[in-house]
């Protein structure tokens, strides 16, 4: 059975930062990309970030370029993301997500429970 966890979210300043997990298991994710989207209030969810886990290649919503970084662990069975600079346009419901990395489609096959971030002022 396929799990993702994702690691508790959090209160934080705006202009901090603060770092996300997610833990995979239940099988090898070697050929599957992993990543997170959010979701505000009100808003649809939305891409974040991504990564394919056989070698690292990154990619990153516009919104978020610059100031987040996703990671990989060498077992390619966790990632974080790293998020810098945060404002309160960042305060949204964190999910991470997995797909094969074959897969042409941003439609995601396994996703986590998601996490809370929210950034004051």
């Amino acid at each position: 059975q396929v799990q993702l966890v994702e690691s508790e979210g959090g209160l934080v300043q705006a202009g901090g930062s603060l770092r996300l997990s997610c833990a995979a298991s239940g099988r090898s994710f070697y050929s599957y990309t992993m990543g997170w989207f959010r979701q505000a209030p009100g808003k649809e969810r939305e891409f974040v970030a991504a990564i394919r886990l056989s070698d690292g290649t990154p990619h990153y919503a516009d919104s978020v370029k610059g100031r987040f970084t996703i990671a990989r662990n060498s077992a390619r069975n966790t990632v974080w993301l790293r998020m810098n600079s945060l404002n309160q346009g960042d305060t949204a419901v964190y999910y991470c997500a997995a797909k094969p990395s074959t897969s042409a489609t941003m439609s995601y096959d396994y996703w986590g429970r998601g996490t809370q971030v929210t950034v004051s002022s």
